[in-house]
């Protein structure tokens, strides 16, 4: 069929949609724009679906939700066990009306939902898939992508994002389901009243917040030590759980930034919702300036990942990167849990490949392992998985990844913003009772072990060529290495496409070893249509660091234009 052929078919049926409707109509006779939405289907991978909202096979929409869901209940419909399905939506446009139908196809299934009666972030779905011990567990968010996106993650009974094998399957059984008349579906009051729909009990949200709140380092520090916060939520899932989980621990003198505080999936004061950037926290540390906080954080939409800005000496704020955040962490962890005599014993942690090597520095101060995985937080829950599977889980202490990406125990096993919340500001609270801030404590770290720094850049490949292009230049790139970059001669290339040569899974990444040390690593994102390079260089100075990152991106953009 084709896509011309599509779009009538969609525009001639009952989509129970007026937005998809009026879309639809909108562009008769515009044949770049039916080609857009019909000529190809979104992908469901490892990162589940992922696109803008809008009418077609190519976009975010009830149809294609249900389409998806009928893949992850045919394939939990082989699994056995409970039959059950874990539930959770953030605050973007459409999100509960995508996760009311999930439930619905899956209901029509004979799929029992677990589903929460109020939008909560990925952490909360990750515990509610273990605490009910469900087969798996559906997300309905796009992360930190602009308003005009939704997006649908799946996740094992792990709690993990879907494996390769199950989701080789899902997306199987998804090209078996007609979009528009392929999937069972009831409505969600049917499921309901069949007993198949339930909402996530109080049980399960108090047994999360025990969890997070059992990760503290210093319990008790934080209620006497008079910390000053700004918290924005980036109009996203954070409010309710962060603030809920900082109030136990004694963290009360909270300003709450009011353009970013209630749901709202226009973000209309942060269009790219990402705490990774200036644009989104600016908000934030303005109001953090008049306040006098000693500390500004934000949580992202669906709050998997969360950033800060820390108060210097001066009175400014500077923005903290995933990079530093996560070796101030793991320095903190193990500090605090040696003192405290809670440190287990061969304590492990755990980084992604494109993280800073100055953990490797910190975690062989305090005797930690550092493990190495794959970019996706779902390798970091395979560690916990392989530790639980030896009886060790305890042994794992932290795992982070540089987009802003910690976690600190095994109880979830994806990224999760409330526990870094939690001991962000705990750490935050100790440094200033001791007379010391962050800003302190980071520079100790350089001093001791380097001036390292850390830079992700991302080249942009928009419209239907856009992945071909990428891999376009993947390919060229492995066909014909670099022998240097800017002068600094490549003396090791490693192609984590050969997993004998890694010891991981193969994985579309290509690394590159420069003469005086800096590294090079290039990889396309797996959400979105980008290239990203990570540089990490290491100088005398920050200024020396950041020049030669600079000499090394203007090296790389010839290779990826």
């Amino acid at each position: 069929m084709s896509y011309q052929d599509e779009y009538q078919r969609w525009l001639n049926a009952d989509l129970e949609d007026f937005d998809l409707k009026r879309e639809l109509n909108s562009i008769k006779g515009d044949d770049n724009a039916i080609k857009e939405r019909f000529a190809v289907a979104l992908q469901f991978g490892t990162a589940g679906l992922r696109g803008t909202l809008g009418a077609g096979t190519n976009r975010m929409n009830i149809w294609v939700v249900r389409q998806a869901t009928q893949g992850v209940a045919d394939w939990v419909k082989t699994q056995g066990g409970t039959q059950t399905v874990a539930i959770s939506y953030d605050s973007r446009l459409k999100g509960w009306n995508f996760a009311r139908d999930a439930a619905g196809v899956l209901a029509a299934n004979g799929v029992h939902v677990r589903i929460y009666d109020e939008l909560m972030p990925v952490p909360a779905l990750s515990f509610a898939t273990r605490y009910y011990k469900c087969n798996a567990g559906i997300m309905v968010t796009a992360s930190h992508n602009p308003a005009q996106y939704n997006g649908y993650k799946a996740y094992g009974p792990d709690g993990c994002q879907m494996t390769d094998d199950a989701v080789a399957v899902v997306y199987d059984q998804i090209q078996k389901t007609d979009v528009l008349t392929g999937a069972k579906y009831m409505s969600f009051a049917e499921g309901v009243e069949k007993g198949l729909i339930q909402f996530v009990g109080d049980d399960c949200k108090k047994a999360l917040y025990d969890a997070i709140e059992a990760r503290q380092v210093r319990p008790g520090l934080c209620r006497t030590a008079g910390l000053k916060l700004v918290y924005s939520p980036l109009n996203g899932t954070g409010l309710v759980p962060v603030t809920h989980v900082l109030s136990d621990i004694g963290i009360t003198d909270i300003t709450i930034v009011p353009e970013q505080e209630y749901p709202n999936g226009y973000f209309t004061t942060a269009p790219y919702p990402n705490p990774e950037i200036y644009e989104a926290m600016k908000y934030g540390v303005e109001l953090a300036k008049k306040t006098g906080a000693d500390l500004m954080l934000a949580t992202d939409p669906d709050a998997d990942r969360v950033g800060i800005a820390m108060r210097c000496p001066d009175g400014s704020y500077e923005l903290v990167t995933g990079n530093e955040m996560g070796v101030l962490l793991l320095d903190y962890i193990c500090a605090g849990r040696i003192e405290k005599g809670t440190m287990p014993e061969n304590p492990v942690a755990v980084e992604s490949i494109v993280s800073t090597p100055m953990a490797e520095k910190v975690a062989e101060h305090y005797g930690v392992e550092l493990r190495h995985t794959l970019t996706g937080f779902k390798w970091i829950g395979d560690q916990i998985l392989q530790l639980e599977k030896a009886g060790e889980e305890d042994r794992f202490i932290f795992g982070f990844e540089e987009s802003y990406g910690y976690l600190a125990g095994p109880y979830v096993r994806d990224k999760d913003a409330i526990v870094a919340s939690m001991l962000i500001c705990e750490m935050a609270a100790y440094y200033r009772s001791i007379g010391s801030s962050i800003k302190q404590r980071l520079e100790e770290l350089y001093a001791q072990y380097g001036r390292y720094y850390n830079k992700v850049d991302a080249f942009e490949f928009p419209g239907l060529s856009g992945m071909d292009k990428m891999a376009g230049i993947m390919a060229s790139l492995r066909k014909e290495a670099p022998k240097d970059f800017a002068g600094h001669k490549v003396v090791k290339v490693t192609d984590y496409e050969d997993t004998a040569a890694t010891g991981l899974p193969k994985a579309n990444v290509l690394r590159y070893d420069l003469d005086d040390g800096a590294v090079v690593i290039v990889r396309p994102s797996g959400t979105e249509p980008k290239i990203k390079t990570y540089f990490t260089t290491k100088g005398a100075t920050l200024e020396e660091a950041q020049k030669e990152k600079d000499v090394l991106a203007e090296a790389c953009k010839p290779l990826l234009s």
